[in-house]
């Protein structure tokens, strides 16, 4: 495994803070699935870890809600392979992939307003469908 998780120029990890726990994977493998581990759990404790910040911690809180406990402890799974090994380390790298975009900065939303040439053509639009539907009514011939 790994010396540390680099998850981007500011923030490593030391394979410490990860926990993984083991158990019996689902779906095809034969005979192995009823006897291998092979299903690995990434435990990596975002509350009391030393190497986030305040600020990267809140962030990851925030944007991992979902996949975060009531402990603050991030849950990832990998069943992917029949290989224990195989697993974890694809396990590490959606670690590292999940906390490299919660911790990628937002774009910030710059409003615009609709040009006048844009607001003409809608309506040039609209009218001209209005149009093509009004050619379409029935006429009645007694009218």
């Amino acid at each position: 495994m790994r010396e540390t998780v680099h998850i981007n120029q500011n923030l490593e990890i030391p394979p410490g803070e990860l926990r993984f726990k083991f158990a019996r994977s689902s779906g095809k493998g034969g005979q192995n699935v009823n006897k291998v581990e092979t299903k690995v759990e990434l435990l990596f404790d975002v509350v009391n870890s030393p190497s986030l910040s305040d600020h990267q911690r809140n962030i990851i809180r925030k944007n991992l809600k979902s996949q975060i406990d009531s402990d603050g402890v991030l849950h990832l799974v990998s069943q992917e392979s029949r290989s224990q090994w195989k697993n974890r380390e694809d396990a590490v790298r959606k670690f590292i992939e999940l906390l490299q975009k919660a911790l990628k900065p937002k774009k910030k939303r710059i409003k615009t307003k609709i040009t006048l040439g844009g607001k003409e053509k809608r309506l040039t639009l609209k009218k001209h469908r209005g149009e093509i539907k009004k050619m379409r009514k029935v006429r009645n011939v007694y009218e």
